[in-house]
């Protein structure tokens, strides 16, 4: 168990919520128009994390990746497909709500941080915890440098005062428990998202979870 943390900053895609469903039926429906392989749901959760963009070059084929044209087309028509269809499918992982229900009673600030776009983060933050009060709720914005660098985390911490090495961060993946470390913060690893307990440990996490509840647990919060 640790002291109760100043800030809890939590990732979005396999850690409060799980979305894969959806992204995996939305950019294979645009891959299928233009003939290009498609993907099972175990190979997207492999492939999110680092953005929108960065998943659409690592689906489409090395030798299409040149063609700008076709990146373009497959890259916006994937981005209106997943922004129609990304609420379908998409749940909080069971005894999520319960957990920043309980964070929230306790007066402990808590935050957003992802990855995907900004306004399909808040779209989904918003559909799915609309009663908890984020401080934050952010995406991937030409506003600030996309995780893992540390600058919109460590601008998280200041909009409250907290202090990043009596805060969590908590994610799912090595992009995850890297932004902790390059903040100084707690890193707190997500064993029941879409990567490993291995890759969660190379990229430094301090503690692991196996459910929501157990964050609760892990700060003495009952």
């Amino acid at each position: 168990m640790i002291s109760v943390p100043e800030l809890i900053v939590f990732d979005l895609d396999g850690t409060l919520a799980d979305t894969i469903e959806d992204i995996a039926v939305s950019v294979n429906r645009v891959l299928s128009r233009f003939g290009l392989p498609q993907y099972d749901s175990t190979t997207y959760k492999h492939m999110v994390g680092d953005g929108f963009r960065v998943l659409i070059e690592r689906c489409l084929p090395p030798a299409t990746l040149r063609d700008e044209a076709l990146f373009a087309q497959v890259f916006e028509g994937a981005m209106n497909e997943y922004t129609a269809h990304c609420l379908e499918k998409t749940q909080p992982f069971p005894g999520m709500l319960a957990t920043l229900e309980a964070l929230s009673k306790k007066g402990i600030p808590q935050a957003v941080l992802s990855n995907k776009p900004d306004d399909m983060s808040k779209l989904i933050v918003q559909s799915l915890f609309k009663d908890i009060s984020f401080v934050a709720v952010w995406g991937n914005s030409p506003e600030r440098p996309r995780k893992p660098d540390p600058t919109a985390v460590l601008k998280i911490c200041s909009m409250v005062a907290a202090r990043p090495e009596r805060s969590l961060f908590v994610g799912d993946s090595g992009v995850d428990m890297k932004t902790a470390r390059a903040a100084g913060m707690v890193g707190v690893g997500v064993l029941y998202g879409y990567r490993s307990r291995e890759e969660l440990k190379i990229a430094g996490a301090d503690f692991f979870i196996a459910s929501p509840e157990d964050l609760l647990s892990l700060i003495g919060v009952t």
